[in-house]
């Protein structure tokens, strides 16, 4: 058995639309290659123990596109898999990306019992405009009901994706979502500056001047002012652009080990530069004292 436990991410390329600012490896209008893509990661876990030799797993992270457009019965069969073929532990941290709308109460319920810890919703903003600006399918309105949702079906380590830096947003609108979200009371927050990535719609049309140019210096404001309400608001900042809520009062989120913190232990890995393994069409992997992308 590797001394050291592994972290596994599974990429899932499936979305219903593409957001406008996205360049993963993701695919719309693909969601009938379903079944056969998950048979394909099976076969994948399998052959990891060929290549590998017994290992243990302690984090397994699905993220994509869009996970949550796989059948909760396929999300369990490969966690049922990756214990198989990688000795999960059984206190393993197990997030599922999902986007608001993409679930119901019975899935949320059947996710549960999949052995899912963690759900990870792109919820981005909870202004209506810019959400179109960005191309989300979701209203802020269906992020609420899935989070609530959620919680019914035993969630206790929520996490919420939010967008900063966006074209035409102001403070005021980055200040207003903040505080929408705090009231949904999440274990977790990721806050990422937009990147304007070359081939993507939204910066092709701010290239064409359709949408103006973000302002780095108020991207700059935004994150200062989020930082320092987060801290406030009992949050701690374990990474650039992550925060896992922790305690009553802020000072004494230092006493705390963060183990007993809700952060995302697989992103950890990443940033410790432990290793992982990667599956699944574009995934990216560190195992061996070498990285490699599929």
């Amino acid at each position: 058995m590797n001394a050291a436990p592994v972290g596994v991410y599974v990429h899932v390329p499936f979305c219903v639309q593409r957001c406008t600012y996205c360049d993963f490896n993701t695919y719309a209008g693909l969601l009938a290659l379903r079944p056969a893509y998950v048979r394909a990661l099976q076969r994948e876990l399998a052959q990891l123990l060929t290549r590998y030799g017994p290992l243990a797993a302690h984090t397994l992270y699905f993220g994509g596109g869009t996970p949550s457009l796989l059948d909760p019965a396929d999300i369990a069969a490969l966690i049922a898999a990756t214990r198989q073929s990688l000795d999960l532990a059984a206190a393993a941290e197990i997030t599922l990306e999902a986007n608001p709308g993409t679930l119901d109460r019975p899935q949320l319920d059947a996710l549960r019992a999949a052995g899912v810890t963690r759900l990870s919703l792109g919820v981005q903003s909870a202004d209506p405009q810019l959400l179109r600006v960005l191309g989300r399918i979701h209203t802020w309105e269906a992020a609420v009901a899935t989070f609530q949702q959620a919680r019914a079906a035993g969630f206790d380590n929520l996490s919420l994706d939010l967008m900063y830096g966006l074209p035409g947003q102001a403070l005021a609108q980055w200040k207003e979502t903040l505080a929408h979200v705090l009231a949904l009371g999440p274990e977790h927050l990721s806050l990422y500056a937009l990147t304007l990535e070359e081939g993507t719609p939204l910066a092709a049309r701010v290239a064409a001047g359709t949408w103006p140019t973000p302002d780095p210096d108020l991207a700059a404001e935004m994150y200062e002012w989020a930082s320092e309400r987060l801290w406030r608001a009992g949050f701690w900042q374990y990474e650039i652009s992550n925060w896992a809520r922790g305690a009553q009062s802020a000072p004494a989120l230092w006493a705390l080990p963060v183990a007993e913190l809700p952060v995302s232990q697989h992103n950890l890995l990443y940033w410790r530069n432990e290793p992982w393994l990667a599956l699944g069409a574009g995934a990216h992997g560190w195992f061996g004292g070498q990285r490699w992308q599929n």
